[in-house]
């Protein structure tokens, strides 16, 4: 049997290449030019880069090394996060003329659910172009939009017209879009997923489509429900003003590879104490302990555990740390370690998903 939903309207606005844009607004001189924002030094990771210097390859998360192997002449400055939280903050003001139903997912993106607005405004389209407009008279930076019937949809379309774009998918375009596009363009759908995909030969939405949920379960565990409906245009979470912390987190990089466990249990010791300090400023606990551990090959490995009860004191945690640090042999000397607590004492019990729905009989809103 299928059930109807209620169509939704909901806009993703995404900052164009915000860290760079800002630093390039608050700089004349390093406007046009390849920027990237973060450690230019052979331990430098880019936190974000301009996009001239995306011409050349660079790249959010490359190594400040590699970015100016690609790109020479590569322009590096430091991170200002109060200047960007300054900017954001601004954009967040601009949001809340139209709706409250926003949900900010960083500095430089946000969901904004527009079904009902302050403006009184049918269209979607219409509000998402005024906004970016606003933006850019504000603060003098671009912005891109996406708008359709969900937050999965709406997030992908925000790609499509970048920069300084926007597009917009009514109920009747977003199976047929789903269907046309590579499931890397998926949002949840990582590398690793990815690659699987393929190999089980699923590369367009199409592809994932015509797997049933029994075969996506199979090879793809709690995800397979979730890439069954949102292909189909499903994906009923709701925008959520206020975005609970799902989980807490310090890493260090270190200058030089360390592959003694005794330092690494010495830098872990400093790590937990600012796990705690974060969770105490929060007043959170926690009960899974992960640990980060990112070798000199750039390979990543997290190893967990999870208590029976909450736990927010450095020793407490750096006692779990310790027995996830000892469970296996390091494979290569480690360049980076980190902490991470989830499952909060935060969380709520998450509401039930109508999954059996069918985009088919939802109504023809103006978008």
């Amino acid at each position: 049997m299928l059930h109807e939903i209620p169509i939704r309207k909901i806009i993703h606005i995404d900052m164009d290449a915000f860290y760079a844009s800002v630093e390039q607004l608050d700089n004349p001189e390093l406007r046009g030019k390849p920027l990237a924002v973060g450690g230019s030094g052979q331990r430098g990771v880019v936190a974000a880069a301009s996009y001239e210097a995306r011409k050349f390859g660079v790249r959010s998360a490359m190594s400040g090394a590699m970015a100016r192997k690609l790109c020479p002449e590569l322009i590096f400055v430091k991170t200002n996060f109060d200047r960007y939280k300054e900017v954001s903050k601004q954009i967040r003001k601009i949001f809340l003329e139209y709706t409250d139903l926003v949900e900010p997912l960083s500095l430089d993106e946000a969901y904004l659910d527009v079904t009902e607005n302050k403006k009184g405004n049918p269209s979607a389209s219409m509000i998402a172009e005024e906004i970016r407009k606003k933006i850019k008279k504000k603060t003098g930076l671009n912005a891109s939009a996406g708008i359709s019937i969900n937050k999965f949809v709406a997030k992908i379309a925000s790609d499509i017209n970048k920069p300084n774009g926007q597009k917009t998918l009514s109920p009747e375009e977003v199976v047929p879009f789903l269907e046309t596009l590579d499931v890397k363009k998926f949002y949840g759908v990582g590398k690793v997923t990815k690659e699987k995909m393929y190999r089980l030969g699923i590369y367009t939405g199409k592809d994932l489509k015509g797997k049933s949920l029994e075969f996506l379960e199979e090879n793809f565990g709690k995800s397979g429900a979730f890439y069954h409906n949102v292909v189909r245009g499903i994906h009923n979470s709701k925008v959520k003003p206020s975005r609970t912390q799902k989980s807490l987190a310090a890493e260090h990089t270190f200058f030089e590879n360390i592959s003694s466990e005794i330092f690494m249990m010495e830098r872990l010791d400093e790590i937990a104490a600012e796990v705690e300090k974060r969770l105490h400023k929060s007043k959170l606990a926690g009960k899974t302990v992960t640990l980060k551990i990112k070798y000199s090959d750039f390979t990543l490995q997290t190893r967990s555990k999870t208590l029976p009860l909450f736990v927010a004191s450095k020793e407490l945690i750096l006692d779990v740390v310790k027995e996830l640090l000892f469970q296996e042999r390091m494979k290569e000397s480690v360049r980076l370690l980190g902490i991470s607590i989830s499952n909060l004492n935060n969380e709520t019990p998450k509401e039930k998903d109508v999954l059996k729905v069918s985009i088919d009989v939802q109504l023809k809103l103006e978008f």
